[in-house]
């Protein structure tokens, strides 16, 4: 005998529902970590790099004559910066590496209320790697020292730079937070909350 379309319709429906409550129950009897497992399994990732941003800048660098030099030696500088003074100019670039050190995360930013987790993260960290490669030198007159100089110079001002973009702060916690709350769900848990700061414990009465 051959099935009506409504009858093997509603075959498929009834399976689909028997599938569903199967796993729906077995993620309800699945027992979720406590907090402290669950920051061992954040910290498992220990540092957890978001963000990579190129940059580049123009330095304009001068150096500074050492104060510990003599007398005589003060003046041949002075003599020398007269005629041909000591000046640096290059494009430098630069990558800047955002990153989370998750090893940071303790019991005080991270909170489990029953299939809820509420999350403080770590401040965004940002490491500048330079690329001398990519340096285009523009003119310099500069010894190999006051090149090094430069150079530092100029990933100071990198650091500095990252460091105070909000925007690209931003986009790095984003990263983060996604990447964190794929880890959280696949735990078992179905809420994920980014915070500032953890609210009080709820009194109990």
């Amino acid at each position: 005998m051959q099935k009506t379309p409504g009858v093997a319709l509603a075959v498929v429906l009834a399976f689909a529902l028997g599938a569903f409550v199967s796993w729906h129950m077995s993620r309800r009897e699945r027992a979720l970590p406590d907090a402290p497992a669950v920051i061992e399994k954040v910290r498992e990732v220990a540092r957890l790099e978001t963000l990579d941003v190129s940059l580049y800048k123009k330095v304009v660098f001068s150096p500074d004559p050492p104060p510990s030099e003599s007398g005589w030696v003060q003046f041949a500088r002075w003599v020398k910066e007269g005629v041909s003074p000591s000046r640096g100019r290059a494009i430098v670039f630069a990558v800047a590496h955002l990153s989370l050190d998750l090893r940071k995360l303790d019991v005080d930013g991270l909170r489990v209320a029953g299939r809820r987790v509420e999350v403080v993260l770590p401040r965004v960290q940002t490491r500048i790697e330079l690329l001398p490669a990519q340096t285009e030198i523009i003119g310099s007159n500069l010894d190999s020292q006051e090149t090094a100089q430069l150079f530092d110079a100029a990933k100071s001002a990198f650091e500095a730079e990252a460091g105070a973009d909000l925007a690209l702060q931003q986009r790095a916690r984003a990263s983060a937070q996604q990447s964190l709350r794929s880890l959280m769900l696949g735990l078992g848990f179905d809420e994920v909350e980014f915070v500032d700061k953890l609210p009080p414990e709820p009194k109990r009465g």
